[in-house]
């Protein structure tokens, strides 16, 4: 073989290389992106994602039920404009509380309630997660009532 069909098939092999590493790594980027709606959103959509995304919002006041029997965890989630029904299985996080700002992780139930598998809550009296900020700014909510810095 040639030096210069020598150099040609590492270079291909190269670009070959390169395409599958490339190819993926998109796919693993593809597979781990949850999308970010604000509950009035979901609730406007008709055709709502089978893939996990992500809702922020405030908890509703008077909204958390609880399971005895069980760590099920009933609670709504508004932008001040719409509220989505959530049902979370596990242990909430210790600042979870109503009238508070949570950004939830999961799916649409065949029942159209939030299926939750992640819950993210706020960190201090004046702090929101920014998105679930940015949501209920969106939506057209007033973030007053909740909150004394937005």
């Amino acid at each position: 073989m040639k030096q210069r069909h020598k150099r040609l098939v590492l270079v291909l092999g190269i670009l070959a290389g390169v395409s599958v590493a490339t190819a993926l790594v998109l796919n693993a980027f593809r597979d781990n992106l949850t999308f970010f709606i604000t509950p009035s959103e979901v609730m406007a959509k008709t055709e709502i994602p089978e893939r996990r995304f992500r809702v922020g919002g405030i908890v509703e006041e008077g909204s958390v039920t609880r399971d005895t029997q069980s760590t099920e965890v009933r609670f709504g989630v508004t932008d001040t404009v719409k509220s989505l029904p959530v049902v979370y299985h596990g242990i909430l996080p210790d600042l979870f509380r109503e009238g508070q700002g949570v950004v939830i992780e999961g799916r649409i139930g065949e029942d159209g309630t939030f299926q939750a598998d992640r819950v993210m809550a706020r960190h201090d009296e004046n702090y929101m997660p920014a998105e679930a900020a940015e949501a209920v700014k969106r939506a057209g909510g007033d973030l007053s009532q909740f909150v004394d810095h937005y």
